[in-house]
């Protein structure tokens, strides 16, 4: 099993962080899974959001790019109907001829529909998903050659991207949790992530057969690297297992205010909820959080790893970033790299 990396700038309330701080340390995180032997490297797109500072995740990538030497990188995942194709296939392909080849390129529907209001207002965030299946096929032409595009949302003349990618045929992946965007994912060459949020093992596995269920559907001529992403932590000592716990809470409870339009964001800020009130939420019980994230001990977290490798997950993807401090982060990673990967190693 490979392993990839998700991390965000990220801010959970006003003056926690400075903001050089928290740049240095999303960098050095990168770096850290780089030389640790990390498979890809994620950046989010969001907007106006100190909880994930992500306003262009190419410039983001560039960046990376430029200090890291192996790992590969892409956006998870570049929302679809904030671009226009010319516009995104052009950024991505920038960043593959930068990084020297190493690029990934994630898409997908967006996840906030207080970013679309501000984004692309109008939109429903639910009907977002049809903006990511006419902007994938008009992407990858314009990586070919010129391209003329008269779809629903987008009508364009002759075109092409400029840069062209320095891979033929950057690898693909898309956000998937319903039965139809696994359909896209196999029926378009792609690959997939998913994210189970805070539900228990049993959601990875109504994952996978959503998947075989595609590719048996497709005739199996395509099947794609399937991906997992959880909030990890990995610690010294088993008593302290409340600590990325309180803090996932916390981020987490912001997160769901976001996604249910609740809550006052200020200055950029979520509104942190009650926690009195958080912790009756089955959802986001200290005691399951501990169970179905990959928090733990190395010994613990392994044990864990070795479920969903046996359920079919060909990587994982280690979400660093839950509000943790950054002194708690960097360990979390070194013992990741240093004792828990190797369990794991070809």
């Amino acid at each position: 099993m490979k392993f990839q990396l998700a991390v965000n700038m990220e801010r959970m309330g006003p003056g926690e962080h400075d903001m050089v701080d928290v740049e240095r340390h999303t960098l050095e995180m990168v770096q850290m899974a780089d030389e640790g032997g990390f498979n890809i490297a994620w950046a989010a797109e969001h907007h106006a959001l100190e909880m994930t500072i992500a306003p262009n995740p190419f410039q983001i990538l560039t960046w990376w790019a430029a200090h890291t030497n192996t790992i590969r990188l892409g956006p998870a995942v570049a929302v679809a109907a904030y671009w226009n194709p010319i516009n995104l296939a052009g950024e991505a392909a920038l960043l593959d001829l930068y990084s020297s080849g190493r690029l990934e390129f994630g898409i997908g529907s967006g996840a906030y529909q207080r970013e679309f209001d501000r984004m692309h207002p109008g939109l429903s965030q639910k009907d977002a998903w049809r903006y990511m299946q006419e902007m994938l096929p008009a992407v990858r032409a314009l990586w070919e050659g010129d391209y003329e595009h008269n779809g629903e949302f987008w009508q364009f003349p002759t075109a092409t991207s400029v840069p062209k990618p320095l891979q033929k045929d950057p690898r693909v992946w898309v956000a998937a949790r319903a039965p139809i965007t696994f359909d896209y994912a196999v029926e378009n060459n792609c690959h997939v992530m998913s994210w189970p949020f805070t539900q228990a093992m049993d959601e990875v596995t109504v994952y996978k057969n959503r998947l075989e269920d595609s590719i048996a559907k497709n005739g199996g001529s395509h099947r794609p690297i399937f991906a997992v992403m959880r909030h990890a932590a990995v610690y010294d000592n088993k008593k302290d297992w409340e600590i990325p716990v309180r803090a996932a809470q916390r981020q987490l409870g912001q997160f769901g205010n976001l996604m249910k339009g609740t809550g006052k964001v200020i200055n950029g800020f979520p509104e942190t909820p009650d926690m009195e009130k958080l912790v009756e939420n089955p959802m986001l019980n200290g005691e399951k959080l501990h169970e179905n994230m990959l928090f733990g001990t190395p010994d613990e977290v392994i044990e864990k790893l070795k479920i969903y490798e046996e359920l079919g997950t060909d990587e994982f993807i280690y979400y660093a970033s839950l509000g943790l401090g950054h002194k708690e982060q960097k360990r979390s990673l070194e013992l990741f790299c240093n004792e828990v990967m190797p369990e794991f190693a070809d």
